[in-house]
């Protein structure tokens, strides 16, 4: 397989494009290994995109060794077809994106794994972690809300007596916050991007809502009801775009 590094990413944006129009027009069952591959290249891109490329969530990856990790793994699948049994199925292209989805998705997590530091987890544990997580879509909700909607929350009095300090290790605020904007400006558009950005301070001092509503041009006596809107719809599109995996060491 050709080697491409990221200032190559054009060329090789190009170069699958070519080989993806250079295919014969047939029943997908009808291609070879090879061209199936070939086809299926740009499924590799739009995976390799959902994974974050922060050294927190990733060690050192870029978005083509995210690429290329994924294009081995799209390589072994396409070795792995029961072309049988797939004929069989009633939508031969979503049973083969599924398939090849998942191997995708296995390939890039296992050279992130072996990325992320020198400590190594047993994959079979990985796996059962990932497996329960993807059971629980809250445990990205309470992360999310805990960071970004919690600032609005007062606490009651009630609340406070049974409150108990955390004595746990806090982590590099820093890190956390370099981190945590990739993720922003991967899933979110400008404005909600510059809402939760404000509000919880990443980069700069925290602002009210009403201060973000003036540096945003938002007008009018509910301004800041706008805001609040706006954050909150900005946390749910991290929850449901957002892969477990990408925030597991916080949780």
């Amino acid at each position: 397989m050709k080697k491409y590094n990221i200032r190559n990413y054009v060329s090789y944006k190009k170069d699958v494009l070519s080989a993806i129009k250079r295919l014969p027009s047939m029943p997908l069952n009808q291609y070879s290994r090879d061209q199936l591959t070939i086809k299926f290249l740009p499924l590799v891109e739009n995976i390799a995109r959902k994974f974050s490329t922060a050294q927190q969530a990733s060690g050192v990856m870029t978005i083509m060794d995210l690429i290329q990790s994924g294009n081995l793994g799209l390589i072994q699948a396409s070795q792995k077809i029961d072309y049988e049994k797939w004929s069989e199925s009633d939508d031969m292209e979503k049973t083969i994106k599924s398939f090849f989805s998942k191997r995708i998705k296995g390939s890039i997590r296992r050279q992130i794994d072996k990325n992320r530091g020198t400590m190594r987890i047993p994959e079979h544990k990985i796996n059962e972690i990932r497996k329960n997580f993807d059971k629980d879509k809250k445990m990205v909700e309470m992360y999310f809300n805990s960071l970004f909607l919690s600032i609005d929350a007062t606490p009651s009095d009630e609340d406070m007596v049974y409150q108990i300090p955390d004595e746990s290790e806090p982590y590099n605020v820093q890190m956390l916050n370099s981190y945590l904007m990739g993720l922003l400006k991967q899933h979110l558009n400008i404005k909600e991007y510059e809402v939760l950005r404000l509000s919880y301070g990443l980069d700069c001092d925290k602002h009210s809502a009403n201060e973000i509503a003036k540096k945003l041009n938002i007008t009018g006596s509910s301004s800041y009801v706008r805001v609040s809107q706006l954050k909150k719809q900005a946390v749910n599109k991290l929850i449901d775009n957002v892969d477990h995996s990408q925030v597991i060491d916080f949780l």
